[in-house]
């Protein structure tokens, strides 16, 4: 008898943590290192935020609380959503989890048979085709490149939809390309999706406040609302407030799904933290007025990468409408050798002689499902950036 799981064989750990590990390693072991790989904000909580949870913390709000959020947060969550995104929901039909990526997980297993499918469109989020594999359902990548934004065109999900299909994962604006879909792309897919009944939608907005210059951020029920009854609308409060280690992520959705999803996690995690639900609230129903100074600060520091790299021989870097992360291509600097005599054979190897020759970290785009790319994080000081960025020309301007 086998120790491990056969299913645990099917994932691999997660590349964006394993890149931020090696740069803290190196760190420890005194190297110089810039660590562009976590994908958080660098801004300190909200004072009022953590103000309320000091406040939970003195009423002694320390206690188990229902299993998928208290009263209070799920109020706060369907008022979101109704100022934000002209939805309607009630508090039955939301469901509160130890951060985003629980409240996908939790859907997954709740929903997924052996055989049926799940599209998503690459570059993604690392952790979507596996926890798909975990929950026992087939990935179907679609690969959305550079010459296209890296957004998927309509045929091309209406190519990939079979029999078997049961959810398309959607990210805007995504992790880790920035790119955010007008609502006239969106509802060019939504209008796919109507023609397919069978097909869920889960839609992850984490980054739906991180949006710049003239983009307007959208979601799948707001642009379609026939398909309502049959999306979850994934969110949380971990970029936008600066919370990521608070740990709370949210969804709404149809009351027969949020149950299932509700069952999962009274079998996992129960509640999530109940000073961070309490943080939580008041994130939500406080002041948004830090919002947009910090999104000033993340399009400054976009600027400064965009421009740097674009202006290195062999890499093109789209200009992204959202989140704090560029995509660029270094289609052109494959097959060159690096300073140091490394054959850059494709983005995980340039990502590795990088890192030992410049003490920059950032995420190969093979860990996403498109390359030859590298993912930066620009939520990081503009000095940290600059000096980043000197070292990633000079690394490149060495190769031959």
């Amino acid at each position: 008898m086998e120790l491990l799981s056969r299913t645990l064989a099917r994932v691999k750990p997660s590349p964006t943590i394993a890149v931020t590990t090696k740069a803290q390693e190196l760190k420890a072991a005194g190297r110089d290192v810039i660590g562009l790989g976590a994908g958080e904000p660098d801004f300190d909580t909200p004072q009022n935020i953590k103000d309320a949870a000091v406040a939970a913390i003195a009423a002694g709000k320390t206690k188990y609380t229902a299993v998928d959020g208290i009263p209070e947060l799920k109020q706060a969550i369907c008022a979101k959503f109704k100022r934000d995104n002209g939805l309607d929901y009630v508090p039955a039909q939301v469901s509160v989890s130890g951060g985003g990526k629980q409240v996908l997980y939790n859907a997954l297993m709740a929903t997924m048979n052996p055989g049926e499918e799940v599209i998503i469109a690459a570059p993604y989020w690392v952790s979507y085709p596996d926890m798909v594999l975990l929950a026992g359902g087939t990935p179907v990548v679609v690969e959305c490149g550079i010459e296209q934004n890296f957004k998927m065109a309509p045929d091309q999900l209406e190519a990939a939809i079979t029999p078997n299909t049961k959810w398309l994962i959607f990210n805007s604006p995504s992790n880790p390309t920035g790119a955010g879909y007008s609502w006239d792309e969106l509802k060019a897919l939504t209008d796919v999706l109507v023609r397919h009944p069978q097909v869920w939608v889960m839609t992850d907005d984490m980054y739906e406040h991180l949006a710049y210059d003239d983009f307007k951020f959208c979601t799948p029920a707001q642009v379609e609302p026939s398909l309502y009854d049959r999306t979850l609308t994934v969110n949380g409060v971990s970029k936008a407030y600066a919370m990521t280690g608070w740990r709370i992520g949210y969804a709404a959705g149809p009351e027969k799904l949020i149950g299932a999803m509700r069952k999962v996690q009274s079998q996992s995690t129960s509640n999530p933290c109940s000073i961070s639900q309490y943080a939580a609230v008041e994130a939500l129903n406080g002041t948004q007025d830090y919002i947009a100074p910090h999104n000033e600060m993340f399009v400054r520091r976009r600027n400064i990468v965009v421009e740097a790299l674009n202006a290195i021989e062999g890499v093109t870097c789209p200009v992204p409408e959202g989140a704090f992360y560029v995509y660029p291509s270094i289609a052109g600097l494959i097959g060159k050798t690096s300073p140091a005599g490394t054959l850059i054979e494709n983005d995980e190897v340039f990502a590795t002689a990088l890192l030992e020759e410049t003490g920059v970290a950032v995420v190969f785009g093979a860990a996403f499902g498109l390359s030859p790319n590298f993912r930066i994080s620009y939520a990081t000081s503009d000095e940290n950036l600059v000096e980043a960025c000197k070292r990633i020309t000079a690394f490149c301007a060495g190769l031959h």
